[in-house]
Protein backbone atom coordinates (compact mmCIF):
# COMPACT_ATOMS: atom_id res chain seq x y z
CA UNK A 1 0.00 0.00 0.00
CA UNK A 2 3.11 2.66 0.89
CA UNK A 3 4.46 1.28 -2.17
CA UNK A 4 1.39 2.57 -3.96
CA UNK A 5 1.08 5.80 -2.35
CA UNK A 6 5.06 6.34 -2.81
CA UNK A 7 4.74 6.12 -6.67
CA UNK A 8 1.65 7.94 -6.88
CA UNK A 9 3.10 10.71 -5.12
CA UNK A 10 6.13 10.09 -7.41
CA UNK A 11 4.07 10.86 -10.14
CA UNK A 12 5.71 13.78 -12.17
CA UNK A 13 2.44 15.28 -13.12
CA UNK A 14 1.89 15.38 -9.39
CA UNK A 15 5.18 16.59 -8.60
CA UNK A 16 4.17 20.80 -8.48
CA UNK A 17 1.20 19.62 -6.45
CA UNK A 18 3.40 17.59 -4.35
CA UNK A 19 6.05 20.00 -3.93
CA UNK A 20 3.35 22.67 -2.75
CA UNK A 21 2.02 20.45 -0.60
CA UNK A 22 5.35 19.55 1.23
CA UNK A 23 6.36 23.90 0.84
CA UNK A 24 3.11 24.82 2.40
CA UNK A 25 3.45 21.51 5.51
CA UNK A 26 6.94 22.79 6.39
CA UNK A 27 5.75 26.26 6.76
CA UNK A 28 2.40 25.78 8.21
CA UNK A 29 4.06 23.64 10.49
CA UNK A 30 6.72 25.54 11.27
CA UNK A 31 4.84 28.32 12.39
CA UNK A 32 1.81 26.30 14.53
CA UNK A 33 5.43 25.09 16.91
CA UNK A 34 6.64 28.44 17.40
CA UNK A 35 3.82 29.98 18.38
CA UNK A 36 2.94 26.92 20.47
CA UNK A 37 6.89 26.82 21.55
CA UNK A 38 7.39 30.85 21.28
CA UNK A 39 8.25 31.20 24.55
CA UNK A 40 10.40 28.32 25.72
CA UNK A 41 12.11 29.10 22.50
CA UNK A 42 12.58 32.88 23.25
CA UNK A 43 14.03 32.20 26.37
CA UNK A 44 17.17 30.39 24.89
CA UNK A 45 20.11 32.39 25.61
CA UNK A 46 21.31 32.54 21.99
CA UNK A 47 18.17 33.18 20.74
CA UNK A 48 17.60 36.51 22.93
CA UNK A 49 20.68 37.39 22.29
CA UNK A 50 20.04 36.91 18.67
CA UNK A 51 16.82 38.61 18.74
CA UNK A 52 18.15 41.86 20.38
CA UNK A 53 20.78 42.03 17.99
CA UNK A 54 18.61 41.75 15.45
CA UNK A 55 16.28 44.11 16.90
CA UNK A 56 18.51 46.87 17.26
CA UNK A 57 20.20 46.13 13.14
CA UNK A 58 16.66 46.84 11.95
CA UNK A 59 15.93 49.82 14.55
CA UNK A 60 19.06 51.69 13.32
CA UNK A 61 19.29 50.61 9.91
CA UNK A 62 15.45 52.05 9.67
CA UNK A 63 15.86 54.59 11.05
CA UNK A 64 18.87 55.99 8.74
CA UNK A 65 16.98 54.76 6.07
CA UNK A 66 13.60 56.98 7.23
CA UNK A 67 15.80 60.01 7.47
CA UNK A 68 18.68 59.75 4.89
CA UNK A 69 16.93 58.02 1.93
CA UNK A 70 13.38 59.06 2.68
CA UNK A 71 14.34 62.38 4.09
CA UNK A 72 11.10 61.93 6.77
CA UNK A 73 12.27 64.01 10.51
CA UNK A 74 12.03 61.52 12.76
CA UNK A 75 12.81 61.95 16.77
CA UNK A 76 13.97 59.23 18.73
CA UNK A 77 13.07 57.58 22.31
CA UNK A 78 14.11 54.88 24.27
CA UNK A 79 13.08 51.03 23.90
CA UNK A 80 13.96 51.64 19.82
CA UNK A 81 11.23 54.25 19.28
CA UNK A 82 10.73 56.67 16.31
CA UNK A 83 8.88 59.32 16.79
CA UNK A 84 7.23 61.17 13.68
CA UNK A 85 6.75 64.98 12.59
CA UNK A 86 2.99 64.34 13.38
CA UNK A 87 3.36 62.83 17.38
CA UNK A 88 3.18 59.47 15.85
CA UNK A 89 5.52 56.75 16.74
CA UNK A 90 6.59 53.19 16.29
CA UNK A 91 8.29 51.17 18.32
CA UNK A 92 10.63 47.92 17.34
CA UNK A 93 10.10 45.35 19.31
CA UNK A 94 11.82 41.91 19.60
CA UNK A 95 8.97 40.41 18.01
CA UNK A 96 10.08 43.25 15.00
CA UNK A 97 13.21 41.28 14.38
CA UNK A 98 12.64 39.16 11.87
CA UNK A 99 13.87 36.46 13.74
CA UNK A 100 11.24 33.96 12.98
CA UNK A 101 10.62 34.86 9.65
CA UNK A 102 14.84 33.74 9.28
CA UNK A 103 14.22 30.50 11.18
CA UNK A 104 11.14 30.34 8.88
CA UNK A 105 13.72 29.93 5.69
CA UNK A 106 16.06 27.73 7.42
CA UNK A 107 13.62 25.12 8.10
CA UNK A 108 11.68 24.83 4.89
CA UNK A 109 14.93 24.79 2.90
CA UNK A 110 16.47 22.64 4.87
CA UNK A 111 13.32 20.38 5.32
CA UNK A 112 12.58 20.79 1.46
CA UNK A 113 13.91 18.24 -1.27
CA UNK A 114 17.04 19.91 -3.12
CA UNK A 115 20.90 19.41 -3.50
CA UNK A 116 23.23 20.44 -0.44
CA UNK A 117 25.41 22.29 -2.33
CA UNK A 118 23.16 25.11 -2.97
CA UNK A 119 21.51 25.24 0.59
CA UNK A 120 24.46 26.25 1.74
CA UNK A 121 24.15 29.66 -0.14
CA UNK A 122 20.11 29.97 -0.50
CA UNK A 123 19.34 29.72 2.98
CA UNK A 124 22.23 32.62 3.97
CA UNK A 125 20.64 34.40 0.85
CA UNK A 126 16.90 33.95 2.30
CA UNK A 127 17.96 35.35 5.83
CA UNK A 128 19.32 38.51 3.50
CA UNK A 129 15.96 38.91 1.74
CA UNK A 130 14.12 38.38 5.41
CA UNK A 131 16.09 41.07 6.64
CA UNK A 132 15.25 43.34 3.76
CA UNK A 133 11.82 42.51 3.98
CA UNK A 134 11.84 43.63 7.27
CA UNK A 135 13.38 46.51 6.68
CA UNK A 136 10.58 47.74 3.68
CA UNK A 137 8.39 46.57 6.43
CA UNK A 138 9.21 49.17 8.93
CA UNK A 139 10.37 51.84 6.26
CA UNK A 140 6.40 51.11 5.01
CA UNK A 141 4.95 51.71 8.15
CA UNK A 142 6.89 54.89 8.66
CA UNK A 143 5.52 56.16 5.96
CA UNK A 144 2.26 54.72 6.79
CA UNK A 145 1.74 55.78 10.38
CA UNK A 146 3.20 59.56 9.31
CA UNK A 147 0.80 60.20 5.81
CA UNK A 148 -2.01 57.34 6.62
CA UNK A 149 -2.19 56.81 10.41
CA UNK A 150 -5.71 55.55 10.13
CA UNK A 151 -4.75 52.59 8.05
CA UNK A 152 -1.61 51.46 9.98
CA UNK A 153 -3.43 48.50 11.76
CA UNK A 154 -4.81 47.23 8.73
CA UNK A 155 -1.63 47.59 6.82
CA UNK A 156 0.78 45.66 9.46
CA UNK A 157 -1.66 43.28 9.89
CA UNK A 158 -3.00 42.63 6.50
CA UNK A 159 -0.88 43.61 3.71
CA UNK A 160 2.48 43.84 5.33
CA UNK A 161 2.52 40.05 7.14
CA UNK A 162 1.18 38.62 3.87
CA UNK A 163 3.72 39.82 2.05
CA UNK A 164 6.89 38.02 4.15
CA UNK A 165 4.99 34.87 3.07
CA UNK A 166 5.10 36.16 -0.32
CA UNK A 167 8.81 36.72 0.04
CA UNK A 168 9.07 33.28 0.79
CA UNK A 169 6.83 31.58 -1.96
CA UNK A 170 9.09 33.62 -4.43
CA UNK A 171 12.33 32.29 -2.70
CA UNK A 172 10.26 28.89 -3.00
CA UNK A 173 9.62 28.57 -6.70
CA UNK A 174 13.35 30.05 -7.48
CA UNK A 175 14.30 26.65 -5.41
CA UNK A 176 11.49 24.52 -7.33
CA UNK A 177 12.42 25.75 -10.61
CA UNK A 178 16.41 26.27 -10.55
CA UNK A 179 17.14 24.05 -8.10
CA UNK A 180 15.25 21.24 -6.78
CA UNK A 181 15.73 19.18 -9.71
CA UNK A 182 19.18 19.79 -10.49
CA UNK A 183 20.38 16.03 -9.54
CA UNK A 184 17.38 14.51 -11.54
CA UNK A 185 18.28 16.01 -14.73
CA UNK A 186 21.95 16.22 -14.59
CA UNK A 187 21.39 11.81 -14.10
CA UNK A 188 19.03 11.83 -16.96
CA UNK A 189 21.64 13.04 -19.19
CA UNK A 190 24.10 10.68 -19.05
Amino acid sequence: MFGKIKSYLANRKLRPVTDALLAATITYGFHLLYRHFSIEINSVPVIKAATIWLTELVYTQSLWINRHLIGLSVNTAANHTMIFSNGNLIWINGSCSGLKLIFQVTILFLLFPGPWKHKLWFIPLGWLLMHLSNLFRIVALSIMTLWKHEYWDFTHDWVLRPFFYLVIFAMWVWWVEKFRNVKREVSSEK
